[in-house]
C-alpha cells in the first residue's frame, strides 16, 4: 500500500465516510434501486461511481471496513468490498456478512470484491452451495463466478467440483439462487477449452431436465457457451 494511501486512509472514520456519502446521496438514486431489486429502506442513494470515488480516497483499512458494516447502511457497506483488506478476511467474518446479505446487490458486489480474493473463498464455495438461505447459497456461486476471473491458479479440477454443485443446485426455484447457478455455469464455462467442454455437458443434462429450473438454467448457459463468439475467443 502507498504512503499517500495510508494517510488518506487514517484521515477516514465513519462519521466522516458517512457524512461524504449523505452529501453525495440523491432521493432519485434511492428511487431507482427499486427498479433494479434492491431494497432502499437502509439506503442513502449513492451511485457506484461516487463510492468508487470515496473508496479509492480511503485506500485499504480492514478496522473501518468492520464499522462500516455495522452500520447497516446500504452504501457503507458496499464500500467495504473496496476498502477492506481481502488478506485479513476470516472465514469467521465471512460467515456474520454472509448472513447479513439481503440483496443481490450487496451479495454480488462483496463476493466479487473482497470475498473471491481472501483465502478462503473456495471453502466457502463449498460450504454455501447447498445452504437453505437465499442470499448465502446465492454467495456460494457468486464466489464461483468471481474465481473463475480472479483466481489464475486453480486448477480446472476445482471448476469441476463447482460444476457438481452447480448441477445440485439447478433445481432451485428461487429467483436469486438461480440466476446465480445460471451466471457461474457460464462462467465456468468460459475459462478454458477444457471446462468449457465440461460445462456443455452439464448444461445440456439440465437442458434435457423434465424439470422447468434446471431445464431454464442449461438452455440459457447453452445459448452462450455455444456461441460462435466463445468458441471462437477459447479456440485462440
Amino acid at each position: 500500500m502507498s504512503a499517500k494511501k495510508k494517510t488518506a486512509s487514517a484521515e477516514h472514520d465513519v462519521a466522516s465516510v458517512l457524512a461524504w456519502l449523505k452529501k453525495h446521496s440523491s432521493k432519485a438514486t434511492r428511487d431507482g434501486m427499486a427498479r433494479y431489486g434492491v431494497p432502499s429502506d437502509n439506503a442513502l442513494g449513492v451511485t457506484m461511481a461516487d463510492m468508487k470515488v470515496i473508496a479509492r480516497e480511503i485506500g485499504k483499512n480492514h478496522q473501518l471496513a468492520a464499522e462500516l458494516w455495522n452500520t447497516g447502511i446500504y452504501e457503507a457497506r458496499m464500500l467495504t468490498s473496496f476498502v477492506d483488506d481481502a488478506a485479513l478476511v476470516s472465514a469467521a467474518q465471512m460467515n456474520r456478512w454472509a448472513r447479513d446479505f439481503d440483496s443481490w446487490g450487496i451479495c454480488d458486489t462483496v463476493c466479487f470484491h473482497l470475498f473471491d480474493r481472501t483465502p478462503h473463498a473456495w471453502e466457502k464455495v463449498e460450504q454455501w452451495h447447498d445452504r437453505k438461505e437465499e442470499f448465502i447459497k446465492r454467495a456460494a456461486f457468486a464466489l464461483l463466478w468471481g474465481l473463475t476471473v480472479h483466481d489464475k491458479r486453480a486448477a480446472d479440477s476445482a471448476f469441476v467440483d463447482g460444476l457438481g454443485y452447480i448441477e445440485r443446485a439447478a433445481s432451485d426455484e428461487r429467483h436469486f439462487v438461480k440466476k446465480a447457478v445460471n451466471m457461474a455455469l457460464r462462467a465456468v464455462g468460459k475459462r478454458n477449452a477444457a471446462l468449457n467442454t465440461a460445462a456443455v455437458a452439464t448444461a445440456r443434462r439440465l437442458a434435457d431436465s423434465a424439470e422447468t429450473t434446471p431445464r431454464w438454467v442449461g438452455k440459457d448457459a447453452l445459448r452462450e457457451l455455444t456461441s460462435a463468439g466463445v468458441t471462437r475467443r477459447l479456440s485462440k
